[in-house]
């Protein structure tokens, strides 16, 4: 047999390299790399620390302040009358108009 012509010897059957290959190493499997690793040197810093120590992270705090009631009602009382208040005073080829466009958006959007 020549060495590096790619030929397998005739003692194996031709499956020897296959065989090999199929054996599990020390039985273990592939690691997990579905997961993508953050960029930012920090946060891929706080992601091993987590990795390693098996800890859930601290729920980090709501960036936006909570909404003031009153100002929510008063935008609710806006919003109910406002379309019905601008149809009174839009002209019928204004809402003709206003109809027309809307009706253009919908349909450029499914398709």
């Amino acid at each position: 047999m020549v060495m590096g012509s790619g030929k397998t010897s005739k003692t194996t059957g031709g499956q020897g390299t296959l065989q090999a290959a199929r054996l599990p190493r020390y039985g273990c499997k592939m690691p997990n790399r579905s997961g993508k690793r953050p960029a930012d040197l920090n946060r891929l810093a706080a992601s091993l620390v987590e990795d390693a120590t098996d800890e859930a992270p601290a729920a980090p705090e709501p960036d936006e302040p909570e909404k003031d009631p009153a100002a929510v009602a008063l935008g609710r009382r806006g919003g109910l009358k406002g379309g019905k208040a601008r149809a009174e005073k839009m002209s019928a080829e204004q809402r003709r108009e206003a109809a027309r466009k809307a009706a253009q958006v919908r349909w450029a959007k499914s398709r």
